[in-house]
């Protein structure tokens, strides 16, 4: 029966909209719906970073068997304090703590669903009317849809192919003013692949400093490094300016459906404090959803052996090297199969995290408009997904996981390089 109403006091939310379109899932969403239902071939996906539905890419026995003695036990069923449980805290604070000048607590630790929410906390505490956030171009587009939800300004910086995706430091200081709030950095980074050297984190903390704005270092992939830079993470610079450091187990450990991220706070001169964020965090978490109660408590089993230098006792030092192993041999893998390629430049091979940046050349190429269209007509004719680098703000490129099955990586780019040749403009 059609039910009539002179009006109806609701309505879909319009910002919805743009801040869903413009994420990962998004684009993916558009370039999977191309797919050839008639092509028989199996689809690959180099698009999105969830390596944990590959053999070569299991989380430790020692992470599996921490959560099924959690849910045994019959002790965790219970809600969680909306700052996380104690025993957690303190782990992941020891598991953070190493080679810091200045120690970390439990009470600097903030438990959140995944990094994903952490970047939801980050961005809707220091949101206000007028201010301003500088993200890297290109980056992790999620800072962008969070901080268009919560009406917080996006200025880019951009990350300079030509010298190893470093910060244009320049450019921060040109757009920055009296209402910028942060800056954000990725390392491990995605989408570059690259690792920030001691000296690039010390020059970008100088630069905050100056600029009288804090840090958010995004460490979803930390210690996910295999190449020439040692990773160093942001918070050792926590006494230069203030760090908001984001990150959590879904990496490192290849648990990426286990949600459990955390928001640290590194400032021993109390400026987070006196400014009222750190009161913030503690707020916004008050109204918002908690990390399972069991994760937290499995975490802290398996975790706390990660805070120690020596072999491990739970989560074996083997496991952590063979993941970096087989980053290293993958990063390899997709570096010198697109350097076959000529209408795709990679500038630099991937030091780090599961993601490489290329540049597509049109110029050789028939039959492709831009970076979508690549994508697009790729997933139709080879069954071959790929994340188009207008995703990460960088049109006319692409962004690329290697983190996948070797074998089937090798596929992957084989089906690219085909593609690209089938579309090469003739001579």
């Amino acid at each position: 029966m059609e039910i009539e109403a002179k009006r109806w006091g609701f309505r879909g939310k319009q910002e919805l909209n743009a801040a869903s379109a413009s994420t990962v899932r998004g684009y993916l969403n558009q370039i999977i719906a191309r797919i050839n239902k008639d092509n028989s071939s199996s689809v690959i996906r180099l698009g999105h970073g969830d390596p944990s539905h590959f053999p070569s890419f299991k989380t430790t026995p020692a992470a599996e068997d921490a959560i099924v003695d959690a849910l045994r036990s019959a002790k965790h069923n219970c809600y969680a304090p909306s700052a996380g449980v104690l025993p957690a805290r303190r782990a992941i604070a020891d598991y953070l703590n190493r080679d810091l000048p200045c120690k970390l607590s439990p009470d600097d630790v903030y438990l959140t669903s995944g990094c994903t929410q952490a970047i939801e906390v980050a961005i809707n505490v220091l949101s206000r009317p007028g201010a301003n956030i500088l993200l890297p171009r290109p980056g992790f587009p999620y800072y962008e849809s969070c901080s268009a939800y919560n009406h917080l300004e996006v200025r880019h910086y951009d990350l300079l192919p030509e010298k190893g995706w470093e910060v244009d430091l320049d450019a921060v200081e040109s757009i920055a003013d009296e209402n910028t709030v942060a800056l954000v950095i990725i390392n491990p980074g995605n989408p570059c692949g690259n690792v920030y050297s001691y000296e690039q984190l010390h020059k970008v903390a100088e630069t905050a400093r100056k600029l009288g704005i804090l840090v958010i270092s995004d460490e979803a992939y930390d210690n996910l490094a295999f190449g020439s830079t040692r990773y160093v993470p942001m918070r050792v610079l926590g006494s230069t300016m203030p760090v908001l450091t984001l990150g959590s187990i879904s990496k490192r450990w290849i648990v990426p459906g286990w949600r459990l991220g955390w928001i640290v706070t590194s400032d021993p001169n109390g400026i987070l404090k006196k400014s009222g964020v750190i009161d913030s965090i503690a707020e916004f978490l008050n109204i918002s959803s908690d990390p399972a109660t069991f994760i937290q408590n499995s975490c802290h089993f398996f975790m706390k052996q990660a805070a120690t230098p020596q072999i491990l006792e739970n989560t074996k030092e083997d496991f952590f090297s063979k993941i970096i192993s087989t980053l290293r041999e993958c990063a390899d893998i997709c570096y010198n199969r697109i350097e076959e390629i000529p209408s795709l430049t990679c500038p630099k091979k991937p030091e780090g995290s599961m993601f490489v940046m290329v540049k597509l050349n049109l110029s050789m190429l028939e039959d492709i408009n831009d970076d979508v269209d690549f994508c697009l007509k790729l997933a139709k004719e080879e069954s071959v997904i790929i994340l188009p680098g207008r995703a990460v703000e960088l049109k006319n490129w692409l962004r690329v996981t290697f983190a996948i099955e070797p074998s089937l990586l090798q596929e992957g780019l084989a089906r690219v390089e085909a593609f690209c040749q089938r579309h090469a403009k003739k001579q």
